[in-house]
């Protein structure tokens, strides 16, 4: 019986130095897609699939982070007062339940492997996803479900989603090679950190910030030196874990906006604004407007 997928991982201790001044005090995760914080939906996407624990890898002024996901009695007494049912319904959906939600530090900003090394005593020996919430992934069903799907049909192993970029920007990434398609998944024969050039890479299929990872992950990680940036990489300790297990990759149906670029960001309010049915007619016609006045040609 293959293992399910219960606990989601989010490293959240970033500084969101590309989004300054506006981090300088707000967690860059706390930043809003139309009105919901990244965090959240990242977290949303999480719940759509099953997940049932929330571990959360905090830093330095990240309180706000915990605070959204608690209980606030001032806010909720006063909307109950004023009979403003409907938020207040909105505040209760979104709360993880009592012991879902958990918290631990990275004391220091030593990369995104180091970050899920953090969270190895709250994961425990079983199978997690991680979830980079500055990735916003639109699609139906969530990019996490389409995942769990995969790794229920290959019984198990390790899943990351890809989607491809230009050639010439698969430097930036994480890159796999592919081979054995089904569908959209196929199997992982090949993984480079941040090719050097594009001759260096496999393919053009990035890791887009999802995974379902084995508990060995840690193993791994623990004895790894740091890699690209000098940061401790997630994708060095896959590397080292496909000699032993298999990686499978889903080229997820959907979009990814990037939250931690400011063009990505911008995007991402448009295109989710569009979507909301409340929302688009109005927002069309504030969009007419703005391109005649900034772009009249």
């Amino acid at each position: 019986m293959v293992q399910p997928i219960r606990t989601a991982v989010f490293p959240v201790a970033g500084l969101g130095t590309r989004f300054l001044p506006a981090t300088k005090a707000i967690p860059k995760e706390m930043l809003t897609v139309v009105d919901r914080p990244v965090i959240q939906m990242a977290v949303d996407e999480a719940r759509e699939a099953g997940i049932e624990k929330f571990v959360f890898v905090t830093g330095r002024n990240k309180a706000a982070i915990e605070d959204h996901f608690d209980r606030q009695f001032e806010l909720e007494a006063t909307l109950r007062q004023r009979g403003k049912t409907a938020e207040l319904g909105l505040l209760e959906q979104d709360l993880p339940a009592a012991g879902q939600a958990m918290f631990t530090r990275q004391q220091e900003p030593l990369g995104l492997g180091h970050a899920v090394w953090c969270a190895r005593h709250l994961v425990g020996n079983e199978p997690f996803a991680l979830l980079l919430p500055d990735m916003v992934m639109h699609a139906k069903p969530g990019c996490l479900k389409q995942m769990i799907d995969v790794y229920q049909t290959h019984g198990g192993g390790n899943v990351v989603a890809v989607e491809e970029v230009p050639w010439d920007q698969v430097s930036r990434y994480g890159v796999v090679g592919a081979k054995d398609w089904k569908d959209n998944a196929f199997r992982i024969d090949g993984m480079v950190e941040k090719p050097k050039t594009a001759e260096d890479a496999p393919s053009n299929l990035i890791i887009s910030g999802r995974y379902i990872l084995q508990p060995a992950i840690f193993s791994e990680i623990a004895r790894q030196e740091p890699g690209a940036g000098g940061e401790i990489q997630i994708t060095d300790a896959m590397i080292r874990l496909m000699r032993e297990q298999p990686f499978y990759g889903v080229q997820y149906r959907g979009t990814t906006y990037d939250c931690g670029d400011k063009i990505g960001y911008l995007s991402a309010n448009v295109a989710l604004g569009l979507a909301r049915e409340d929302l688009a007619p109005g927002f069309r016609a504030a969009l007419k407007r703005i391109l005649a006045e900034h772009d009249p040609l």
